[in-house]
């Protein structure tokens, strides 16, 4: 899977998954539930790089001492907003306002698609911002999208 980054605005994001062949019902199910879990974990804070205390201690976690006050001192790092996931042809595309949430965000999502492509559905390409020509994006809706939840 090649990943590609264009124009970046977190606020504003269209990420786009270019698939080998039109994708199967299951295949979208599949692709949407991944997203779906990303954006549910960002929405509640779990992109969060300010606090990292497990990975910073490495891979000896034995007995460690968790720090709540980091955890309660670090800034809101949350996900805002998104729309359901669109296909047309062997394109898919969703919008997201990332809000506050860190870009480790963004390497925990490249990683999930990376896995599921070599599993459960062949991904092309992985799209983050910009737009494609043959499929503009306008903002007419943009912004009346639902606020997952």
């Amino acid at each position: 899977m090649r990943v590609v980054f264009r124009e970046f605005n977190p606020f504003d994001l269209w990420i786009w998954l270019e698939f080998n062949t039109v994708p199967s019902v299951m295949e979208k199910e599949y692709v949407e539930e991944v997203f779906n879990s990303w954006f549910f974990l960002g929405k509640l804070g779990g992109f969060d790089a300010e606090n990292l205390q497990v990975q910073e201690i490495g891979l000896d976690i034995n007995y460690m001492d968790y720090d709540e006050r980091v955890a309660e001192n670090s800034l809101m790092a949350l996900m805002h907003n998104k729309h359901e996931f669109e296909y047309e042809g062997t394109w898919g595309r969703c919008w997201f306002d990332l809000g506050t949430s860190d870009a480790i965000a963004l390497d925990v999502l490249i990683n999930a698609l990376r896995q599921l492509s070599k599993e459960y559905v062949n991904i092309e390409q992985l799209v983050i911002g910009g737009e494609n020509e043959d499929w503009p994006v306008g903002d007419e809706n943009r912004y009346l999208f639902y606020d997952a939840e």
